[in-house]
């Protein structure tokens, strides 16, 4: 069997966001955003959680680039906080500015590559307060925000990413009520969809504008919907619908200038035909260089019932809608395979033919270059008398996941790089601290980090830029 060697030019890194680490929530100028008032709701997050301490990445974000490094970590994809950078939505806060200033400068000391996200899900909640997403200012309010981190961080930062899975933001925070702001509103998500797009494209105008070396674009979290049986039209059908309201809703209108007719039929009378004004799909579709998928897992669907369908589930009692504006008749089907830690089923070929489909009807016609820019899992991690934690299946997790990468690759689809999610265990939104995701253990209560065995494979998988490297994760890790 030939070595499973990743090009010179392959980008590894891992991943974070703001409101997961960096705690400091109310520390040098910061702000409240959605996600710290919903925090604040009863029953919105597990165990009462919230985010104003996290990993403590704020006062810790040299050590943390320390161990990036010892990773051997060729690019950090990280977001900055809106609320940091511009605690009123109108005044930048030079304090916000500086930390990531020195934060990047610190990544680069290290030859490690900044990968910025500009939205990571943390709006100021005094933009909520006009209506968020769902108001078509926040668009434009995005791009004085835009303006702001580039003015400082633009002359180091190549890589820019303008929104994190505007899926999530739209119809997880909108329509099920399950993220912030918390509400279920089928209209207003989609007016939410909408904007966030909208936003995309004027950001990425004005930063092409302002240099046009800049690498732009956005990462989307697309989910494979496959039919119980390819053969019933039902079964079809419940796919054609959730393709429409999870993927090709956002993919549609920033490679083919258009919402998909289908869909919009579908969500007709909701309001999504009002927000739409002439040039903004023009806007929208604005060229990228850059497209970040971020694959979890797939589902197979039916239009025969077996109970309700939702994306993910509300951790705690309090009663959430579905995430999708307007589907009927679609239910999922079990299937007999292994599941995460958050109940989500591990399928890795499913990250394969995920990537075959956009490389052949998005990326490549549009020469936009591919990237996985999250994927991971969460298992309940168990930490050994020694302190060390052996997550023997999140190495299997990592290992076949960038198998069926490299697989893609080998089959024609020029993926660049892989970003695992995520560098640390963290605040996991509605979840709070009750899963892990991290390739590095955070001890909560002492903030001391542990390098899991996953992260020593990780480790030697990118020294040897190989997955059958010959060293082990014990001899890495006692360097």
């Amino acid at each position: 069997m030939a070595e499973r060697r990743f090009d010179d030019r392959f980008l590894f890194g891992a991943a974070t966001a703001a409101f997961q680490i960096e705690g400091a929530n109310h520390t040098d100028g910061r702000t409240d955003s959605i996600w710290d008032v919903f925090c604040r709701v009863e029953g919105a997050v597990i165990n009462g959680d919230d985010g104003s301490v996290a990993c403590d990445h704020y006062h810790r974000h040299d050590d943390d680039v320390a161990l990036m490094a010892s990773l051997g970590l060729q690019s950090y994809r990280f977001s900055t906080s809106w609320a940091r950078v511009q605690p009123d939505a109108r005044a930048a806060n030079p304090k916000g500015l500086d930390f990531y200033s020195r934060l990047v400068d610190e990544l680069l000391e290290r030859d490690i590559l900044p990968w910025l996200t500009l939205y990571h899900w943390d709006l100021p909640q005094t933009l909520q307060d006009d209506g968020g997403w769902a108001n078509r200012d926040t668009a434009y309010r995005f791009v004085d925000y835009a303006r702001l981190v580039h003015d400082r961080l633009g002359d180091r930062v190549r890589v820019w990413t303008t929104l994190n899975e505007p899926w999530c933001s739209a119809f997880l925070g909108y329509a099920a009520g399950v993220h912030a702001p918390g509400l279920q509103d089928a209209g207003q998500s989609l007016a939410a969809a909408h904007h966030l797009m909208l936003g995309h494209g004027l950001v990425v105008q004005q930063l092409r504008a302002a240099d046009e070396e800049l690498r732009l674009g956005l990462t989307v979290n697309l989910t494979p919907f496959r039919p119980a049986d390819p053969r019933d039209p039902a079964d079809l059908e419940a796919v054609r619908q959730l393709d429409g309201q999870a993927n090709r809703i956002f993919l549609d209108p920033i490679f083919r200038g258009r919402y998909p007719d289908d869909v919009l039929a579908d969500v007709a009378g909701l309001g999504l035909e009002d927000v739409i004004h002439d040039g903004d799909l023009e806007i929208i579709s604005t060229p990228i260089d850059v497209l970040g998928v971020n694959y979890y897992q797939d589902a197979v669907v039916s239009g025969s019932p077996t109970g309700p369908v939702t994306a993910t589930e509300a951790p705690t009692d309090r009663v959430t809608g579905s995430p999708f504006p307007a589907v009927r008749d679609v239910y999922p089907v079990e299937q007999d395979v292994p599941r995460t830690d958050m109940g989500w089923v591990i399928s890795p070929d499913g990250l394969r033919q995920l990537l075959h489909r956009i490389h052949d009807e998005y990326a490549a016609p549009a020469g936009t270059d591919l990237y996985v820019t999250e994927n991971g899992v969460a298992f309940a991690d168990r930490v050994a008398p020694d302190g060390s934690v052996d997550d023997g299946d999140r190495v299997a997790y990592l290992r076949s996941h960038l198998g069926a990468v490299h697989r893609a690759i080998a089959e024609g689809v020029p993926v660049k790089g892989y970003f695992y999610w995520s560098l640390m265990d963290n605040f996991e939104w509605a979840w709070g601290y009750a899963k892990r995701f991290g390739i590095v253990a955070v001890d909560y209560e002492t903030q001391r980090r542990t390098v899991k065995a996953s992260g020593w494979e990780y480790a030697n998988i990118i020294a040897a830029r190989s997955l059958d490297h010959a060293e082990t994760a014990v001899e890495v890790g006692q360097r």
